[in-house]
């Protein structure tokens, strides 16, 4: 039952990640046509929609927490403080410098960000608090 829940709880992820993944392309490749701004400032818009996005779906359906929203906001944005900047200069020195697509940049900078919030996601933000909130508790009961 233990390992059900883990997968139904990955796939959720997973699939909520895609809608993200969806969010971001689409604003990015807008923000690609539509300014001539440089790589990165498309990128952190972009990733800043997709990551509220994604926080929003996750913490509800796949996480399911009841934890303080703030408290777990900030733990998602100490990752972010993290990783934005190294996937921003990362992928502009890929897309700038190196002349990598932007858009391939971009969607590897979203794998990489897909397994490592993952687990940081389930380990640190909501293990503790895992199957806490009401949808939750309905289930178990159910």
């Amino acid at each position: 039952m233990k390992k059900n829940k883990e997968l139904l709880r990955t796939i959720k992820f997973a699939l909520f990640s895609v809608s993200a993944g969806v969010i971001e392309l689409g604003a990015f490749t807008a923000l690609n046509a539509l300014t001539p701004w440089p790589y990165w400032p498309k990128y952190l818009i972009a990733l800043v929609l997709s990551v509220l996005w994604n926080f929003t779906l996750n913490r509800h359906y796949t996480f399911q927490s009841a934890n303080n929203v703030p408290v777990a906001m900030m733990k998602v944005a100490a990752f972010y403080a993290v990783f934005t900047p190294l996937s921003t200069v990362g992928g502009n020195y890929l897309a700038e410098t190196l002349g990598w697509n932007e858009v391939l940049v971009t969607v590897l900078n979203m794998c990489c960000n897909f397994v490592t919030e993952y687990l940081y996601d389930r380990f640190f933000v909501f293990g503790s608090t895992l199957d806490t909130n009401e949808r939750a508790k309905k289930q178990e009961r159910d």
